[in-house]
C-alpha cells in the first residue's frame, strides 16, 4: 500500500490499473472454460507481476506459463508449483531449470528440435529426467514442427531414451492476432485444437502417453467453440487487453485495464500537435494497428476518468516526447489541453507496453485514487 493519492499526484509517465477491469476480464474467461470443460494456464508474460496473478485463483497459486526464467524464479519463490516455460530451451538455461525443479517446481520446458531433445537428455535432476513440452506449428507464425513432420517422433524418442519426459504437446495460434473477426477467430481456434490434438495422438502412436494437450492465445482462447481432445488453455493478454485485441474483435476499449498516464508539457498548433512527456519509453513503439482495418496510432487518448477524446490519437512518439493529433480526415476540434494537463494513452499492445515500467499504479473502481503499486518482475 502506498499514502493516499490519486492519478494527478504522481510523476508522468506511469501505468496505470484498474483492478475491477481486470477481475471482469478474469471472469469473462474463466466462465469461458468453464463452460468448454477445459482449465486455464494463465500466461503471466503480460503483467509479470504476482499481484495480478493472485486474481486468478482467488488468491492461491495456480497452474501457470511463463516467458522467461527470471519468471519462473519470482513466482517460485511465491509457491507456485505448475510451471512451463513456453519459450524454446536452450542448453545454457538448463541449470536454473534443474534447480528449480530441484525445489519442488514441476517446471516443464519447451522444444521442437532433435538437437533440443538431446540437450535436455543429458540433464537429470536427481534421478529423473525434465519434462519437455514438443512445440506444434498450426500456422506458421513462428516455431514448433508441424503435426505430420516425421522428425515429431524422432524428437519425442530422443527425449525418451534420453530418460526424459514427452509430456506433450503445446500450440500458440499465433496468426489469430491478425484474425479479424468471429468467423476467422473461431476457425483459428478449430485450427489450433485440431493440429493439437493430431500431434498428441502421432506421438501416442509411438507409444508415448503425451497427457498435455496445450493450446492458447488471448484470441482463441475467447473464441474456441470445442476443445474436445484438450488438456488447457494458455492465455495471457486477457487480464489487460489492448487496441490489437479491441481491433479484432476480441473486447471492446471499455475492456483495457491498463493505461499510460502522461502530462501536456506543450503544443504546436499550426501543426495541430499537442505534445507530452510520454514517448516510446512510456508506452513502446509497437504498431500492431497499423495493419488493421483502423490504424489506432500509437494509441487512444483519454482523460483521467476514462472517457476517450473524439478521434484523438497518440499519433507519433520519440524517445521521451508524444504527439497528440486527430485522426486524418477527423472533423473533430482539437481538445483544450493546456500544459499540465494529464491524459490516459490506451496501448496498442500491453505486453510491450508494461515492458516499459516497473510497476503499476493501482487505482480504486471509477475513480482517479490510487491504492496500491504492483512491482512487475525484471529480469530474464
Amino acid at each position: 500500500m502506498i499514502a493516499r493519492s490519486t492519478l494527478n499526484d504522481l510523476e508522468t509517465p506511469f501505468l496505470a490499473v484498474n483492478p475491477a477491469t481486470v477481475a471482469a476480464n478474469i471472469d469473462r474467461l474463466r466462465k469461458h472454460l468453464d463452460e468448454l470443460g477445459v482449465p486455464l494456464r494463465a500466461h503471466v508474460k503480460t503483467a509479470k507481476s504476482l499481484d495480478v496473478a493472485a486474481l486468478l485463483h482467488d488468491g492461491r497459486p495456480g497452474p501457470i506459463t511463463v516467458s522467461t526464467l527470471a519468471e519462473a524464479e519470482a513466482f517460485a519463490d511465491a509457491g507456485y508449483r505448475d510451471i512451463v516455460y513456453a519459450v524454446g530451451i536452450t542448453p545454457h538455461k538448463l541449470a536454473r531449470v534443474t534447480m528449480l525443479r530441484r525445489r519442488g517446481v514441476d517446471l516443464v520446458v519447451l522444444l521442437d528440435s532433435v538437437e533440443q531433445a538431446a540437450a535436455l537428455a543429458t540433464a537429470r535432476t536427481g534421478m529423473t529426467g525434465i519434462p519437455a513440452l514438443i512445440e506444434i506449428d498450426c500456422d506458421g507464425h513462428r516455431g514448433g514442427v508441424r503435426p505430420d513432420d516425421p522428425v515429431l517422433p524422432v524428437i519425442a524418442r530422443t527425449l525418451a531414451d534420453g530418460g526424459a519426459e514427452v509430456r506433450g504437446v503445446l500450440v500458440h495460434a499465433g496468426e489469430s492476432y491478425y484474425a479479424d473477426g468471429a468467423d476467422r477467430l473461431r476457425a483459428a481456434a478449430e485450427n489450433e485444437r485440431r493440429c493439437a490434438v493430431q500431434a498428441a495422438e502421432v506421438l501416442r502412436a509411438a507409444g508415448h502417453e503425451a497427457p498435455v494437450v496445450s493450446v492458447g492465445s488471448t484470441p482463441t482462447a475467447h473464441f474456441a467453440a470445442d476443445l474436445t481432445g484438450v488438456t488447457e488453455v494458455r492465455a495471457g493478454n486477457f487480464v489487460f487487453f489492448d487496441l490489437v485485441m479491441a481491433g479484432i474483435g476480441v473486447c471492446s476499449t471499455a475492456d483495457l485495464a491498463m493505461t499510460v498516464v502522461t502530462t501536456v508539457i506543450g503544443h504546436r498548433l499550426d501543426k495541430g500537435w499537442i505534445l507530452t512527456d510520454g514517448g516510446w519509453m512510456a508506452t513502446s513503439r509497437d504498431r500492431g494497428t497499423a495493419r488493421q482495418r483502423v490504424d489506432q496510432g500509437y494509441g487512444l487518448v483519454a482523460d483521467l476518468d476514462g472517457e476517450l477524446y473524439p478521434d484523438l490519437l497518440m499519433s507519433d512518439a520519440s524517445q521521451e516526447h508524444g504527439v497528440l493529433s486527430l485522426r486524418p480526415g477527423s472533423t473533430a476540434a482539437l481538445p483544450d489541453l493546456p500544459v499540465g494537463a494529464r491524459v490516459r494513452i490506451l496501448p496498442n499492445h500491453a505486453c510491450a507496453t508494461a515492458a516499459q515500467h516497473d510497476r503499476y499504479h493501482v487505482t480504486e473502481p471509477d475513480s482517479t485514487a490510487v491504492v496500491a503499486v504492483w512491482p512487475r518482475v525484471q529480469g530474464w
